[in-house]
């Protein structure tokens, strides 16, 4: 073989290499603007208007994830890489990445879970763990809440879906339950008028279920009573701290005596 047979083969492999790679960029370009334009039209379609929002977001990042995997998968079989390879790297890697990945497949496990269960939605209120916060965004792998200080936490959620879950915001109305502590000697009966009194004021407190009050405890130095009244949950916070303040105030009007711990000391004589 002459120098120039060889540099004409060299020629002809760059040639078809470069215009395999060359076919390999166009279609992975125009392959990502297809994507964004079908996600585009898949968001904005009547059946992703119709289905609830957590939903179709999830949903919107599976197949986006789907897409762009065969995406890959065309590319590089235009490469020409023979796709019985491909299959037995894919499944090699598969098996490999599970294997590191557990921690990975068990928050998609819990994504899948969330979707069909909905323990909880987009701007629902929430206790996850150690994490309270109202629901932002709901991935395929993370959830994230933010917090009431305005913290951003990203929680798995294989995690969440192993833990108890407190949604605040499953239903319309919650109970309020506040503990009042007063002096022994103080009349009982009066103390029960003056907290149903200023839980019936408040304009927030629904009338029904009616407050409740009673005396729950006699305690080392206090006898303790329970109220508890019904709310919005929107308006839960503002009748908790309204009603600790107007109580206080009124006990304080009432002269009834909100007591300290004490020790009583007996001194023996001989």
């Amino acid at each position: 073989m002459d120098f120039q047979t060889f540099l004409n083969k060299i020629l002809d492999f760059a040639m078809s290499a470069g215009m395999k790679l060359l076919a390999a960029i166009v279609v992975l370009i125009v392959g990502r603007l297809i994507i964004k334009w079908i996600m585009k039209m898949v968001r904005k379609g009547k059946l992703c208007q119709k289905v609830d929002h957590t939903v179709s977001r999830f949903l919107n990042n599976a197949l986006n994830i789907l897409l762009h995997v065969i995406l890959v998968i065309m590319v590089v079989g235009i490469l020409g890489v023979p796709m019985a390879s491909v299959i037995t790297v894919l499944a090699s890697a598969g098996v490999a990445i599970g294997l590191a990945l557990q921690g990975a497949l068990s928050n998609l496990a819990g994504g899948i879970m969330i979707l069909i269960f909905h323990p909880f939605r987009l701007d629902d209120f929430v206790e996850a763990g150690s994490y309270s916060g109202t629901v932002k965004d709901i991935g395929i792998f993370y959830t994230v809440l933010c917090t009431p200080d305005n913290r951003m936490v990203t929680i798995p959620n294989g995690t969440i879906m192993s833990e108890e879950i407190i949604n605040y915001s499953a239903n319309d109305t919650r109970r309020l339950d506040l503990s009042f502590s007063v002096a022994y000697g103080t009349d009982v009966a009066r103390v029960k008028a003056i907290l149903l009194e200023e839980a019936g004021r408040h304009a927030l407190v629904m009338k029904d279920p009616e407050p409740f009050c009673r005396l729950t405890k006699q305690n080392e130095s206090s006898l303790d009573f329970a109220l508890r009244v019904w709310t919005k949950k929107e308006d839960y916070w503002t009748v908790n701290f309204d009603l600790l303040e107007t109580v206080n105030d009124r006990f304080v009007a009432e002269g009834i005596e909100i007591p300290f711990n004490q020790l009583d000391v007996h001194i023996a004589k001989d």
